[in-house]
């Protein structure tokens, strides 16, 4: 089986331009493809996580990867998916994310000579000229076509700022230099992306004659549809000091029932052969999926050894012994909800409330039901069965 073939049975294809081109292209090891990443943040979140998994797919399998940082395009900010639009970053801040996102895929993409590059849009973009731009490339788009793109249709009602009307034009001119650069043939992204990669991929076919091609990826949703990394408390971030190695092992090991094997096809290297071994487990054993999944995506992103701790203590919770991890707090009432509140387990004081009142709070065995109940240090609350964090009073 071909790594194209592979990626069909994991369930990421989700479109392609000129799917037999593209097929003979990734198996040979002929592809130097390119995905981009907007450096909004200072770190990347498991919505980034399927496309860093994807280029080390590609990759062990021979293809080259460009990762491209948005340094330029960060200025202007992706509608795709917004209801609003995205907050004005100063060019510090993004300077800063781009030093961060580095850092991280660096876990995931073997660079070097022949191996991967990681490039920045803002060597180029920066130093455009508007008038020439528009010459050179706003001439290859109708306003139609644009306006037909769905990343630019939902936002139509509400508004569309001119600012981010550019930002198709960038993302395409982005692919003619970096396929006139560095030979790149190929750009892959989630299914989302779709209008704007084919916009690159005529860019080049109409500015240089060459054969280009995109190919987007199922976007991994849970089952109450939101996109992967959104949890009631925010993104589940890649960053050990904004997400836990434990709450990342955590949030993998909650996700839904019906996601459980998606998940495990699209994010983990564990074989097809495994998996699908793995598929006709009894449902009994579901927990057990989740275990691994949780596991291989920590040790991915965590390494093996603190992968490893975190399971232990994820089975602690559940009366598996071993340690629980520990929130450090500093209140000055020492009972239940602004201990919650202080310990990140509620977002604020109406929610733990709520949550007591709903009896979803336990402090060791015993359930709260007094919106009072005292804390002390060395107790360990519950939040349902998913949260189990051992409280230290400072």
């Amino acid at each position: 089986m071909g790594i194209y073939e592979e990626l069909e049975k994991r369930g990421l294809v989700a479109q392609v331009t000129d799917k037999e081109e593209i097929k003979q292209l990734i198996n040979g090891g002929g592809a130097r493809f390119y995905i981009g990443f907007d450096p909004t943040a200072d770190s990347l979140h498991v919505g980034h996580f399927m496309a860093l998994c994807l280029m080390k797919r590609l990759q062990m399998a021979g293809n080259k990867p460009v990762v491209l940082l948005g340094g330029g395009t960060g200025y202007i900010g992706d509608p795709t998916g917004r209801t609003d639009m995205r907050s004005m970053l100063t060019s510090e801040t993004i300077q800063k994310n781009c030093e961060c996102f580095k850092k991280q895929m660096e876990r995931f993409i073997e660079f070097g000579e022949d191996k991967a590059l990681i490039v920045n849009n803002a060597d180029w973009l920066l130093d455009l000229n508007y008038i020439d731009l528009l010459r050179e490339v706003g001439a290859c788009f109708t306003v139609n076509n644009m306006l037909r793109a769905e990343c630019y249709k939902q936002r139509m009602e509400k508004g569309l700022s001119f600012l981010e009307f550019n930002y198709m034009i960038m993302q395409a001119y982005d692919f003619w230099h970096l396929s006139e650069k560095y030979g790149c043939n190929m750009q892959f992204g989630g299914d989302d992306q779709w209008s704007n990669m084919l916009a690159g991929t005529e860019l080049i076919r109409k500015k240089s004659g060459k054969d280009a091609y995109a190919m987007t990826i199922t976007l991994l949703l849970n089952s109450e549809g939101k996109k992967m990394g959104k949890t009631a408390k925010g993104a589940v971030w890649l960053d050990e000091n904004k997400t836990s190695a434990y709450d990342f092992y955590q949030y993998w090991r909650n996700v839904d029932d019906a996601d459980v094997m998606k998940c495990i096809k699209m994010l983990t290297f564990i074989s097809i052969d495994e998996i699908e071994q793995m598929e006709s487990w009894a449902d009994n054993r579901i927990n057990e999926k989740k275990e691994i999944l949780a596991f291989e995506l920590t040790k991915l992103v965590h390494g093996e050894e603190k992968a490893q701790k975190a399971q232990a203590m994820a089975k602690a919770a559940f009366g598996g012994g071993g340690e629980l991890p520990e929130k450090r707090v500093s209140v000055e009432s020492k009972t239940i909800i602004p201990v919650l509140v202080a310990a990140g387990i509620c977002a604020s004081n109406g929610e733990a409330r709520r949550l007591i009142q709903q009896g979803g709070v336990s402090i060791g065995e015993e359930k709260v039901t007094d919106i009072n109940a005292p804390v002390n240090s060395g107790d360990v609350i519950h939040k349902g069965k998913k949260v189990h964090i051992k409280i230290i009073i400072e």
